[in-house]
C-alpha cells in the first residue's frame, strides 16, 4: 500500500533537478544498459525527454520516483499503444508501493491518452519489477536472449505487455 504522504502527478519543467538527481542516484545494473552517469551531467528533459512523458511520485516537497510513459513509436498504426521506458524509486521511499502507485497511474494516463494497449522492456535478471509488472496484468511477450552485455554476463531483454481494459 502506498503511503498516504504520497502523491502521484504529471512532471513539471521545475522537476528537471530533482528528476536527475533522482536517476543519477538509483542507477543501477539491474536495469540499466547504460554505463553510470558521469559529470558534467545533461539535461534531464531534451527534445525528446518532456516534462509531459513523465509521472513524477512526491512525498512532502521531495520527489521520490517517476515513470517515463510515451507512444510506443511515431506510426500513427501504433498510436493505440503507450510504452513505459523508466521507472525509478528513491532508496528511502522502496517498500512502500511508490513504484506500484506509479505504475497504476500509468496505466490510467495511457487510458486517459486514449490507448488501449501498454508495453515495456524489462531486463531478464530484475526479478522484483518483472514480479511487480506480472502481478499488474504485465505477461511476457517475447524475450530476446542474450541481448545485452552487462558486467561479462550476457542478458535477456524481456517485452512485457498488457491491455487496457477500462
Amino acid at each position: 500500500m502506498i503511503a498516504p504522504e504520497t502523491q502521484i502527478r504529471l512532471a513539471r519543467p521545475g522537476d528537471e533537478q530533482a528528476l536527475g538527481e533522482l536517476d543519477r542516484a538509483t542507477w543501477s545494473t539491474l536495469h540499466a544498459v547504460q554505463p553510470p552517469p558521469r559529470a558534467p551531467y545533461p539535461p534531464f528533459f531534451d527534445e525528446r525527454h518532456l516534462p509531459e512523458h513523465y509521472l513524477v511520485a512526491q512525498r512532502g516537497e521531495e520527489v521520490v520516483g517517476y515513470l517515463r510513459l510515451v507512444p510506443a513509436t511515431p506510426l500513427a498504426c501504433n498510436a493505440h499503444v503507450r510504452q513505459i521506458q523508466g521507472l525509478a524509486v528513491a532508496e528511502s521511499a522502496r517498500g512502500r508501493g511508490v513504484a506500484r502507485a506509479l505504475l497504476r497511474a500509468a496505466l490510467a494516463e495511457a487510458r486517459r491518452q486514449g490507448a488501449t494497449r501498454i508495453t515495456l522492456r524489462v531486463l531478464g535478471h530484475n526479478a522484483p519489477a518483472r514480479a511487480l509488472y506480472a502481478s499488474e496484468g504485465f505477461a511476457v511477450e517475447g524475450v530476446l536472449p542474450g541481448e545485452f552485455l552487462l558486467d561479462g554476463a550476457y542478458v535477456d531483454d524481456v517485452l512485457m505487455g498488457r491491455p487496457l481494459d477500462a
